[in-house]
């Protein structure tokens, strides 16, 4: 199975593509999406869906996992990363892909038994869980790979 893993946000959407089996999950390629404000909205959302859009076609994943929407808040704040969700999630639908949607918590108790792990914590379990040589950066790669490390788990213990 082939993980894509997505960490929406409107200046940086992180992303994360695993391969998968039964037993063990390997990174294939990770990167990140970046939009300035100098931008129009409109063209920010579209910079993000061309963007994922080019790393669906390439890499083929059977899955889209996205961490769901966190609390913020300031409510315009919120209103624009669940349009930059959004974008993913129609990206998803359009190249019929299944989506498997976590909450920060699930995220964090699936990779290190602790739903009120620290950024620092999951950086380190991702780095860990891969045998990477450094934790993945910026921010929102690591996160996105942990979204899709918390699918690969999710799924292992269902089968």
């Amino acid at each position: 199975m082939r993980i894509l893993g997505v960490d929406p946000g409107l200046s940086r959407t992180g992303w994360g593509v695993l391969d998968a089996d039964g037993t063990g999950v390997r990174l294939i390629d990770r990167g990140v999406i970046t939009t300035t404000s100098k931008d129009a909205f409109p063209r920010r959302l579209l910079k993000i869906y061309s963007g994922l859009q080019d790393i669906v076609i390439r890499f083929a994943p059977d899955v889209v996992a996205i961490e769901d929407v966190i609390f913020v808040e300031n409510a315009r704040i919120a209103l624009k990363l669940g349009q930059a969700r959004g974008v993913v999630l129609l990206l998803a639908a359009q190249q019929n892909l299944t989506v498997a949607s976590y909450a920060p918590k699930t995220i964090k108790e699936s990779l290190t038994g602790n739903g009120s792990a620290s950024k620092l914590q999951m950086q380190r379990m991702v780095k860990s869980l891969l045998g990477l040589s450094e934790i993945p950066s910026p921010h929102d790669v690591a996160d996105a790979i942990a979204v899709a490390l918390c699918h690969f788990h999710r799924y292992r213990e269902k089968s």
